[in-house]
């Protein structure tokens, strides 16, 4: 069988095989010729790379103990849907004498529809300017949202950037924002379609042994790092299907698939796992962060250092998934 009709379920010591149209062949297969950019990709290049400067090397590390640069960065998102056509909305919550702010757009659909939410956390770690963690993430959300803002859809998409996705809040269940986001629905599992983590998706390298994998799980993935990955548990494994089929029919960047146990290192490790704990479908789109980026979490995680046009690669093929998903097609 393709090595990419297997998701590895390592926690449990087993193979478990999907149907085998469920996830086709990458497009295109790991290691081919990436596509030259067109004026309009390289505009988003170039937009995504401002993103990228202006969170890491402009404002720089951004958490609560630099809470002055986490509200620049909270403002700078709030501007950039702005300028995209939204109103943007913000969800403000209080831990530890501070307050917060989870920033959403709406993209209108259908009322009483239950709705896709595409979030990225827009904190960086302790010591760390956040090139790739996850400056990356955000300059991906907030091009996703500008490109589908003119869009009619009947399904809505809720663009979320959160903050205290990192540690001290990471996984604690207190003051991480996509918690608080996610607890604001009372019926999670009927209002809630399915939900997009966009975590550290800018660190990309072709030379052989670039990619590693946490234990049992990476004989049956490439080893270099030149993909995008699809990372979801087994509750949204028709959710991860329905996005990485979509993205495959439209992407030019190659991608890899996981649906695995939340107990293997990684798979839990963003905001996706807050809307799990709710009992929603949720993935995480990553370029597996610390199994990749030798300056994950590091003072040297700077913007100039990211692929940007595969960045811009992956929000086209994301942006296709969205619209599809959101238009019933």
């Amino acid at each position: 069988m393709n090595r990419r009709v297997v998701m590895t379920m390592a926690a449990a010591g087993w193979l478990a095989c999907v149907q085998p149209q469920a996830f086709a062949e990458p497009k295109p297969a790991a290691g081919a010729p990436l596509a030259q950019p067109n004026p309009s990709d390289a505009a988003l290049r170039d937009r995504l790379q401002r993103h990228t400067h202006d969170l890491a090397a402009r404002i720089g590390e951004r958490n609560a103990s630099h809470y002055g640069n986490l509200e620049l960065a909270r403002a700078y998102v709030e501007s950039e849907m702005r300028s995209a056509g939204y109103q943007p909305r913000l969800q403000s919550y209080q831990h530890e004498g501070r307050t917060f702010h989870n920033v959403e757009a709406v993209l209108a659909g259908a009322a009483d529809t239950p709705i896709l939410v595409v979030g990225a956390h827009y904190d960086s770690a302790m010591g760390s300017p956040g090139g790739n963690d996850n400056a990356s993430g955000v300059a991906v959300l907030l091009e996703l949202a500008r490109a589908l803002a003119a869009k009619h859809v009947a399904t809505p998409i809720h663009f979320v950037a959160f903050p205290n996705e990192e540690p001290p809040y990471f996984n604690t269940g207190a003051g991480m924002g996509s918690r608080e986001y996610a607890a604001t629905f009372s019926r999670p599992r009927e209002q809630i379609r399915g939900m997009i983590s966009v975590e550290t998706v800018g660190y990309y390298s072709d030379e052989p042994g670039s990619q590693r994998y946490p234990p049992q799980v990476g004989p049956v993935y490439p080893d270099k790092g030149n993909f995008i990955g699809f990372i979801g548990n087994p509750l949204s494994s028709g959710f991860v299907h329905d996005v990485v089929a979509r993205f495959r029919a439209a992407a030019s960047l190659a991608s890899e698939v996981a649906v695995l146990p939340e107990e293997v290192p990684g798979v839990a490790w963003s905001d996706h796992r807050s809307f799990w704990d709710r009992g929603v479908p949720a993935l995480m789109v990553t370029d597996t962060a610390t199994f990749r980026d030798p300056h994950y979490h590091r003072s040297s995680d700077r913007p100039e250092r990211l692929d940007h046009h595969r960045m811009a690669l992956l929000t086209r093929g994301l942006e296709a998934a969205l619209l599809g998903m959101a238009q019933g097609k």
